[in-house]
């Protein structure tokens, strides 16, 4: 007993051509999660007027990115202008939404919320040495293991 499709060729082209040729609806396309992420943590006076629509949209239809760009913002606001004394209100405000991502941040800046604060507070940073500890490991990066402790010492002297 033979199975298959019993119709013409004839009919199967025509349900064809009117699929191909029927105006298909224009809907654009949704923003991908990293560019979305890229507008959420830029300055908001550089973002462009279409991507700064695009951003409004999506925090209309999503109110946890809503709540996410808020606190994002309001934390580089606090770490731009050097506002160490508003961090405890900052984690208050966070734990008040429902974005568990940001409790896991608020929870592990709460572990160590002195040093946080006087890094959001004070104007000293350990940028030198963590320039220094970068150039040594690109040192020793570079003689691919071989090098005995005597030879890493005498190049890390001699380069400074």
């Amino acid at each position: 007993m033979p199975l298959g499709y019993k119709g013409s060729y004839q009919r199967v082209r025509a349900y064809l051509h009117k699929k191909c040729t029927s105006p298909r609806p224009v809907t654009a396309r949704p923003p991908s999660p990293r560019t979305v992420a890229g507008w959420i943590i830029s300055r908001p006076e550089t973002l462009t007027e279409p991507e700064q629509l695009h951003l409004k949209t999506v925090r209309a239809h999503c109110p946890e990115l809503d709540a996410l760009t808020r606190h994002v913002r309001s934390f580089a606001v606090m770490l731009t202008e050097r506002q160490g004394e508003r961090l405890p209100h900052w984690l208050n405000a966070v734990r008040q939404d429902d974005l568990p991502s940001l409790h896991t941040l608020a929870a592990g800046i709460d572990r160590d919320r002195d040093a946080v604060i006087a890094g959001l507070t004070l104007p000293w940073n350990s940028g030198a040495v963590e320039g220094h500890v970068n150039r040594i490991k690109m040192l020793k990066r570079q003689m691919f293991g071989r090098a005995g402790f005597h030879l890493v010492r005498k190049r890390v002297l001699l380069y400074t």
